[in-house]
């Protein structure tokens, strides 16, 4: 192999795909990267054999081929030249860098001895083609509620699914749900992509990127940019049903701003790091507003207010972590808050007629 190829463009595609690469495992070649090319093409990819992320890259090649190099090192080193052209020359299991005054040889390995990447068979699968700017607000949105507790591994991913003509994506943990509404769907689909692997989507989404395709076969997902490509296994398993659990009627609705609400959430929040993170919600129809106290026993009390419109009186404990997190990922100016009194889930929505997004919290013994 011999070719010549930009110091940005490589130094991105290896960036990308070397989060992927596995230093801890039994294969050593998992800990290096593919560089292979495909037709005017560099390919540049990573496994672990639970996700595979590839990345192409244009280039000029001379003499077509393939090798294996160390993740880190070829990472690390290329990110690490000046802006310019870089070759690249396979000389039996070493790969020879040339850039401007810098010249290195790395010891690789055959490219013969490195898993071949999984792929979908295209007509066989269920195709989603979504903007990836709808796509990055719902993965942030419903990511958050995912577990990290493997021993239930169906609820360490978001269940993308189908429901009265529409797909869904939808995490919970047992502490609290999200669900957004995504896209019409005429296809019946039900996936549990592992939030891992949507992390790692989202971070090889990179600016000027405006679709994204996902396709899914019974075992396999796959995202596909023009430039880049991630594979993963999905998870085995059976997603709760947790339409039950959401309140179809409220006593107690609150109409808040988001930006007051986030401002009074994070300054009870201080005060509610030594107690669980538990901060009380109380909310005063007759005084129109929302209050949130919390207590540090070493450190003191809080109790910040917030102008509401209250529907009805009514008092809930709740984890002030995931009520922060919910308000970083919320997007609307006006939210609604509302529940059955403190023993009951609270529903967190955007104030508008058909809200595309809900985010519930069980509440804490106050």
């Amino acid at each position: 192999m011999k070719l010549s190829v930009t110091q940005e463009n490589l130094a991105k595609a290896l960036s990308s795909v070397s989060r992927v690469a596995s230093g801890r495992n039994e294969l050593a070649i998992l800990s290096n990267i593919l560089l292979r090319t495909d037709n005017n093409r560099l390919l540049v990819a990573a496994t672990n054999l639970e996700i595979a992320s590839s990345q192409y890259i244009g280039t000029k090649i001379d003499k077509p081929g393939s090798i294996t190099v160390p993740a880190r090192l070829i990472t690390d080193f290329i990110s690490s030249l000046p802006a310019g052209t870089v070759e690249l020359e396979v000389k039996g299991d070493h790969l020879h860098i040339v850039s401007g005054t810098f010249s290195s040889v790395i010891n690789g390995m055959v490219a013969d001895e490195f898993p071949e990447l999984p792929t979908i068979d295209e007509a066989q699968a269920i195709v989603y083609d979504l903007s990836v700017e709808d796509f990055k607000e719902s993965v942030s949105q419903t990511v958050i509620a995912c577990s990290s507790d493997t021993t239930r591994p169906m609820l360490t991913g978001v269940n993308w699914h189908t429901h009265e003509g529409y797909l869904f994506l939808a995490a919970t943990d047992g502490y609290r749900l999200a669900e957004r509404r995504l896209v019409k769907s005429d296809s019946e689909s039900v996936a549990i992509i592992p939030a891992s692997t949507l992390q790692e989507v989202m971070r090889s989404l990179t600016d000027g990127m405006k679709t994204i395709q996902v396709l899914f076969d019974e075992t396999q997902v796959c995202f596909k940019t023009a430039s880049s490509e991630i594979i993963s296994r999905l998870i085995d398993g059976k997603f709760p049903d947790y339409r039950q659990l959401i309140p179809q009627k409220s006593e107690t609705i609150i109409e808040v701003k988001k930006s007051d609400f986030s401002r009074i959430t994070k300054i009870a929040s201080l005060f509610a790091r030594d107690s669980g993170g538990g901060i009380t919600l109380n909310a005063s129809s007759a005084e129109s507003k929302l209050s949130i106290h919390s207590i540090a026993s070493e450190l003191g009390e809080n109790t910040s207010e917030a102008t509401a419109t209250v529907s009805e009186d009514g008092q809930i404990t709740i984890n002030s972590r995931y009520l922060m997190e919910v308000l970083g990922v919320m997007h609307g100016d006006d939210l609604t808050f509302s529940f059955n009194g403190k023993l009951s889930p609270c529903l967190i929505q955007e104030k508008t007629k058909k809200p595309d997004y809900l985010y519930i919290i069980m509440p804490m013994k106050s």
